[in-house]
């Protein structure tokens, strides 16, 4: 599996210095608003638009270089990053322009990144605006894109009238899941059609936690769009639209569509900004049982504030991020490290009791 081994990063938003930062299967980041988690996990989005060649345009859209900058150019100079993965690497880094953009000082894939700093490696390009990674023909790229251009940071937060999981879309939009679950039924219908063993999976996860729900609705036509449309387990004649889903029902729909898809369609690097967002206890409990499961084939990484989703996990999931003098710090815990204390309390009460950090 092409998973991130460890990573380095200076000089991003609040990550001021993290270095050779060991990263696991399940990595579940906690700690109080504003302490660096959704930092961490914007970091891979900004590989990922860097790898499709969209830093300029992301770079405006976060605010401009002196937004993703640690304290701005005056404090930071430049932007720099390594991800490392079993038998190679990638690192880069960004400065600041006059004109307000992020260019590249360097970009580099290098092999067996992990065990050997000095191992060798090929220098992309210089000076350029947009990443070569994609295009590379050195013998080291090829390896890291098959791992960056497959990840996704998923947000299922918007379910009000105008979410775009709620609207008509094509019918073939269903390649792969949209971060933002915008073609949620076509993707259903694909599951349904040709892995009918997953999408079953799915419903019976579903009603585990919605026992009201009965199946989702696949009209047999020829209609180029398609829309979210499900029945009640006792009402089965009658088909209702997405926005009659309470907005907690409607995100465990789409996080159990994600993680529950067959294996080998899922990214191997799956980020999730709060899943737990507006779920009943039972549910992020079922989640959680989820996120383990998917974790034995690929690398998750969750940002959450859930006390509930802390408890049904082992210390060696978890990732404490705190803030120091304005910096973001990160600290995994060893299981042997608080097993006096989980004699008698769950990890998610000794996170709530600031015995593990992560609180304001």
């Amino acid at each position: 599996m092409p998973s991130v081994h460890s990573l380095t990063v200076t000089g991003y938003k609040s990550i001021r210095a993290l270095h050779d930062f060991e990263l696991r299967n399940l990595n579940v980041l906690i700690g109080a608003n504003g302490a660096g988690k959704s930092n961490f996990i914007s970091l891979f989005r900004l590989l990922n638009e860097m790898y499709e060649q969209r830093l300029q345009l992301f770079v405006q859209t976060q605010g401009g270089p002196d937004a993703m900058l640690h304290f701005g150019r005056r404090t930071t100079d430049k932007l720099h990053a390594a991800f490392y993965f079993a038998k190679n690497g990638y690192e880069f880094d960004l400065v600041p322009t006059n004109d307000n953009r992020l260019v590249f000082e360097r970009e580099v894939s290098s092999y067996r990144g992990v065990q050997f700093h000095t191992a060798p490696s090929s220098t992309l390009a210089t000076g350029h605006a947009e990443s070569k990674l994609k295009e590379a023909i050195d013998p080291y790229s090829p390896y890291v894109r098959e791992s960056v251009s497959n990840w996704r940071v998923y947000h299922f937060h918007d379910t009000s009238d105008k979410a775009r999981v709620k609207q008509r879309h094509a019918t073939n939009d269903n390649l792969r899941l949209k971060p933002d679950a915008a073609n949620l039924a076509a993707y259903l219908r694909m599951l349904r059609s040709n892995h009918q063993g997953a999408y079953r999976r799915i419903v019976d996860t579903i009603r585990l936690v919605a026992p009201f729900f009965g199946d989702f609705v696949h009209r047999d036509d020829d209609s180029e769009t398609v829309e979210l449309e499900w029945t009640q387990r006792d009402n089965p004649d009658t088909p209702f639209k997405a926005h009659v889903l309470s907005d907690g029902t409607l995100r465990f729909i789409c996080l159990t569509t994600l993680l529950l898809q067959p294996i080998e369609l899922l990214p191997d690097t799956i980020l999730i900004d709060e899943p737990e967002l507006g779920l009943h206890p039972y549910a992020i409990s079922v989640l959680a049982e989820v996120l383990q499961q998917v974790a034995e084939a690929k690398q998750v990484i969750v940002s959450t504030q859930s006390v509930e989703l802390v408890n049904e996990l082992c210390a060696e999931d978890i990732v404490v991020v705190d803030q120091k003098d304005g910096a973001s710090t990160f600290r995994r815990y060893k299981q042997e490290e608080l097993s006096g204390w989980l004699e008698q309390y769950a990890l998610g009460e000794l996170w709530k009791r600031n015995i593990l950090g992560g609180r304001p």
